[in-house]
C-alpha cells in the first residue's frame, strides 16, 4: 500500500501547539508590593542590639506577667498567705470561743457559715485554721529542698559509687506511698505521744525527699558538662565550686516548679492524716481536723464539712497552678505557643 494515512504537512512552518491555535488573550497579573512602613521591618530595625540579653530569671518574670493563671494563682497564694498571718483582719471572733446552745446551728449575723456541733464558729475556725495547713506544708517543702536538693546535687555532680549509693537509699524510700509511710512513723511512741506540727514536717520529709533529689540528680546531670562549667574549671575554679556558682543556679527551675506543686501535695498529707486522727492533735486547729471532726454533721448540717474542704481545695489549686505556670515559664520547650 502506498497511499499515505498521515495528513500532509508543510516542514517549513513552526508548528503551533492546539491549544495555543484559538483566539487567546495574555491577563497581565499584577504584583502588590506592601508599603515599607507598612512591613514589620520597621519593628525589627527598632530593637535596640546594644541592649543586655534579659537572663532565665528575666525572661521568666517577663512571661509570667502575661499570664493569667499566674496572677489568679498569685494573688490567691498572697490570699492565703494574709489570712494564715493575720487572722484577727477577717473575723473579731475567737475559734475557741463555743457554746452549746447555738450546736449545729445555721448562718446568722456575725457568723455567716453556721456553727459547729460543739457551737463553734465555722468561719472562725477557718480561718484560724489555715496558719497550720500552710506551716506544715511550707516547712516540709523546705526541708525536702535541702535534703533532696543536697543529696540530688552531690549524687548528679560526683557520679560514681555516691550516685549508686544515694540512688538506692532514695528508691528504698521512693517505693513507700507518702501517706501509708507516714502512718506508719505517726504509730511509733515517740511521734505518737508527742503529736504537733513539727512531728508531723518531720513525718512528710522522710518520705517527700526522693522526688526532689531525683529532679534535681536529673537538672545537674544535663547541667555538669555545659561549657561554662568547664570553662569555669579551666580558670581555676574547684569541683565543688562549679557545683554552687554555676550548675546549681541552672539547675533550679525544674526544682522550684516540682517544690510549689509538692507544697500543695503536703498540705493534703497533714489533712489526710488529720482525718485519720494521726496527724495533728485536736487542741490544733487546721482544716483537716474541722474535716474529721464534721463527719456526724454531713447529713443534717454539710456546710461544716464543706467549707474546710473549700479552702483546702482553693489552697491546693492555687499551688498546682503556680507551678503550671512556672513551668511554662522556665522551660523553654513547654512554653505554650
Amino acid at each position: 500500500m502506498s497511499e499515505n494515512l498521515l495528513p500532509e504537512t508543510d516542514l517549513t512552518k513552526p508548528v503551533i501547539p492546539a491549544y495555543r491555535q484559538g483566539k487567546t488573550s495574555r491577563r497581565k497579573i499584577e504584583h502588590f508590593v506592601a508599603p515599607l512602613e507598612e512591613t514589620p521591618l520597621a519593628a525589627i530595625d527598632s530593637v535596640d542590639e546594644t541592649a543586655a540579653p534579659l537572663s532565665l530569671w528575666a525572661d521568666a518574670w517577663r512571661n509570667l506577667r502575661r499570664q493569667p493563671l499566674f496572677i489568679i494563682s498569685a494573688l490567691l497564694i498572697l490570699l492565703v498567705l494574709v489570712v494564715a498571718f493575720f487572722p484577727n483582719i477577717f473575723t473579731p471572733t475567737s475559734p475557741t470561743k463555743c457554746d452549746l446552745q447555738f450546736s449545729s446551728n445555721g448562718p446568722d449575723a456575725g457568723h455567716p457559715m453556721g456553727y459547729t456541733l460543739q457551737g463553734c464558729d465555722v468561719y472562725a475556725r477557718m480561718i484560724f485554721g489555715t496558719r497550720a495547713s500552710l506551716m506544715v506544708g511550707v516547712f516540709t517543702t523546705i526541708g525536702v529542698l535541702i535534703i533532696g536538693g543536697v543529696m540530688g546535687a552531690l549524687a548528679g555532680y560526683y557520679g560514681g559509687w555516691l550516685d549508686a549509693v544515694l540512688a538506692r537509699l532514695g528508691d528504698i524510700f521512693f517505693a513507700l506511698p507518702l501517706i501509708l509511710g507516714a502512718i506508719i512513723i505517726m504509730q511509733l511512741p515517740a511521734f505518737r505521744d508527742n503529736r504537733s506540727v513539727w512531728t508531723v514536717v518531720i513525718t512528710l520529709i522522710i518520705f517527700g525527699w526522693p522526688q526532689i533529689a531525683r529532679i534535681t540528680r536529673g537538672a545537674v546531670i544535663e547541667n555538669r558538662n555545659a561549657d561554662f562549667v568547664t570553662a569555669s574549671k579551666a580558670l581555676g575554679l574547684s569541683r565543688f565550686g562549679a557545683l554552687v556558682k554555676h550548675v546549681m543556679p541552672n539547675s533550679l527551675a525544674p526544682i522550684i516548679v516540682v517544690a510549689s506543686i509538692s507544697l500543695g501535695t503536703f498540705i493534703v498529707a497533714e489533712a489526710t492524716l488529720s482525718f485519720l486522727g494521726l496527724g495533728l492533735p485536736d487542741t490544733v486547729m487546721s482544716w483537716g481536723n474541722d474535716i474529721a471532726a464534721a463527719q456526724p454533721q454531713v447529713r443534717n448540717n454539710p456546710g461544716v464539712l464543706l467549707w474546710p474542704a473549700f479552702a483546702l481545695s482553693v489552697t491546693v489549686l492555687s499551688f498546682i497552678m503556680l507551678g503550671d505556670a512556672l513551668r511554662d515559664a522556665l522551660d523553654p520547650k513547654a512554653r505554650k505557643r
